[in-house]
């Protein structure tokens, strides 16, 4: 969604600009497709980027954690016991339980338990980078739809409408999704999308005008 929304975001209010400052068409267009892949370009390299770093840390606290477990067994195992104390099991049983998970994976157990890292929430950069870089295309495909199928005269008002009402929907449905009022998402993103349009709109306009 955060994605999708930067896209539409980002490539109308270039849109914006540009038709605003009565360039051709086919600037419009250049404009709008150089917005969506230069965006995706960059949200999958900074996706990249801070999922790598956050895998390498992974690493990192794996490979501390196995020098632990080699270095002092049994102190590990009583850490692992309290860890699941503090969770609410006896302390006969934690001890029992934990005994029994160092036995089958000693590793994993303290990965998961202690450090927070499972298979199913494992740092995937490659995965990340391009799920970024396909909801800003996503998002950003739209604005550029309506500018390919509308004449650059009549453009602006379609750009603003749909856009908006695409953001309006996005933000409905994010808010719901995360338990929050549909209503409130949906005007946050509606009135921030319609403020960075617009300003881009006026500089492009006025730089328009100066030309």
């Amino acid at each position: 969604m955060l994605g999708a929304n930067d896209g539409i975001v980002s490539t109308a209010s270039l849109v914006a600009g540009v038709a605003a400052a009565h360039a051709s068409r086919g600037s419009v267009l250049l404009a709008g497709a150089s917005a969506l892949v230069a965006g995706a370009m960059s949200m999958a390299a900074g996706e990249y980027v801070s999922v790598h770093s956050q895998a390498d840390t992974e690493r990192a606290d794996l490979a501390r954690e196995r020098a632990e477990i080699e270095a002092d067994r049994p102190a590990e195992q009583r850490e692992l016991a309290g860890i699941y104390v503090r969770r609410g099991l006896a302390k006969d049983l934690a001890a029992t339980v934990a005994a029994q998970l160092m036995a089958h994976d000693a590793l994993g157990a303290h990965a998961r338990d202690e450090l927070g890292i499972s298979d199913s929430n494992n740092a995937r950069p490659v995965q990340a980078a391009l799920a970024s870089a396909a909801s800003f295309a996503t998002g950003a495909a739209l604005p550029l739809a309506v500018a390919a199928a509308i004449s650059p005269g009549a453009l602006l008002p379609w750009l603003f409408g749909s856009s908006l009402g695409a953001l309006a929907l996005l933000g409905s449905v994010a808010a719901r999704a995360g338990g929050a009022s549909p209503m409130t998402g949906a005007l946050r993103v509606t009135f921030w999308g319609a403020l960075a349009m617009a300003v881009t709109a006026g500089v492009g306009a006025l730089l328009g005008d100066a030309g």
